[in-house]
């Protein structure tokens, strides 16, 4: 399949485009063909619904995706092929992958009752959907199989059933072709787009203290720029210091993503926060004009601010906070709360007076654990959206400054 795609080339692209072919021996390595290619390509086409939907479940799909259709026309000619095999009534057939609706709709624009047809639509092991077809056919429940997967196919085949290939039709090829080149097009766009980036400094925007000598900010400011400086090379970024505690860092959509997990975590603050002990507010924007970008950076930076929705820190080019869906392997039955809840419900269940602001020290006398472990813990918390890191407490004495954290204990729900 994945040779017939290339051989009918780009003839069938509505845009130039190059089409990088990716073969696999069995559907279960799409998720794995999807992350060799990497983001060397701005969509991908897929043979079947069924290694779509692998790779979909997967978490790896970060562009457009989209695959050749096997319903409509393909099912259509796959019934006439059945229709001329004498052991095959296509009135009592079994067929696998194709939603309900679309068997419904090929068969009543063929005049077709679908009383007896039997349909298998969520995908699975090559054994366990041929096992489906031949246990109908063997209580007599249909005369025969209508199968997408080449593999069943083949194995009910040399099991004697009677069975007819669902394949795509060279329209269906070239409408997903069709398709995939426009989604790549408007990706490329949409990746290219206008980026603003600013970062706001709150310890360099605190006023002087007048027992705290003045040099040190300078080299404070002196040292974040340059810090600044080579993550913004790293994704062809420029930056600019707007004033004594906030910087621009202009970008593009594409380069922000790689560098932001998707939009899952902040730019910059990390390397930051390691390096020299800072915590800094950010807020992304995009937008068709750098006046555009620039406001809408500003609005997610006064929401983060605020101390709402600190995951949605960035706002797209409609004014829409982006709030990607988090990566996260399905919950098994039976598992308990993710590690992060669990960790700030039992210092909820500590707190004295409502206040929710704590540090290393007295985070790790309530967990009972040392303060370097508890500072790790509240960096997990910050991590997960549970908890938000607040200016660092700057004194005059040597030593590492007194980082506070607000716990945000409304993650928790009523209690």
């Amino acid at each position: 399949m994945v040779e017939r795609v290339m051989l009918m080339g780009h003839a069938a692209a509505p845009v130039p485009c190059r089409l990088v072919a990716a073969a696999y021996r069995d559907e279960q390595e799409a998720a794995d063909k999807v992350v060799r290619l990497g983001p060397g390509v701005d969509a991908c086409l897929f043979a079947s619904p069924v290694p779509y939907e692998l790779a979909r479940r997967s978490g790896v799909l970060t562009i457009p995706a989209t695959f050749v259709q096997l319903g409509g026309p393909a099912l259509t000619a796959a019934l006439a092929r059945a229709a001329l095999d004498e052991r095959i009534d296509p009135r009592r057939v079994s067929i696998d992958l194709l939603s309900r609706s679309d068997v419904e709709e090929a068969y009543a624009d063929l005049g077709i009752p679908t009383g007896g047809v039997q349909t298998r639509e969520e995908p699975g092991a090559t054994g366990t959907v041929a096992a489906y077809h031949e246990r109908l056919v063997r209580q007599g429940t249909t005369t025969g199989a209508l199968t997408c997967l080449p593999a069943v196919a083949d194995r009910l085949a040399a099991a004697g059933v009677p069975t007819v290939r669902v394949r795509p039709t060279s329209a269906a090829v070239r409408t997903a072709l069709h398709t995939a080149a426009l989604l790549g097009a408007h990706h490329r766009l949409e990746e290219s787009q206008l980026t603003v980036v600013l970062i706001e400094v709150p310890t360099l925007r605190e006023p002087v203290r007048r027992a705290a000598p003045r040099y040190w900010r300078d080299e404070l400011r002196l040292s974040l720029h340059r810090l600044l400086v080579q993550e913004a090379n790293r994704m062809n970024a420029a930056v600019w210091a707007i004033d004594d505690h906030s910087y621009l860092v202009t970008a593009t959509r594409g380069s922000m993503a790689a560098a932001t997990d998707g939009f899952r975590v902040l730019p910059f603050a990390a390397r930051i926060r390691d390096e020299l002990g800072l915590a800094v507010e950010v807020g992304v924007g995009m937008g068709r004009t750098t006046h555009d970008a620039e406001t809408h950076a500003r609005a997610a930076l006064a929401r983060s601010q605020a101390g709402k929705q600190p995951q949605g820190f960035a706002v797209d080019r409609e004014g829409r906070t982006l709030v990607p869906a988090p990566r996260m392997p399905p919950q098994a039955p039976g598992q308990g709360r993710p590690k992060g809840v669990e960790v700030l419900a039992r210092l909820a269940a500590k707190l004295e007076g409502g206040d929710t602001i704590v540090d290393a020290e007295s985070a790790g006398r309530m967990l009972g654990v040392t303060p370097r472990t508890a500072r790790r813990l509240l960096r997990t918390l910050v991590d997960e959206g549970l908890a938000w890191p607040l200016p660092p407490n700057r004194t005059p004495q040597p030593g590492r400054p007194r980082q506070l954290y607000r716990l945000i204990v409304e993650k928790l729900g009523p209690r």
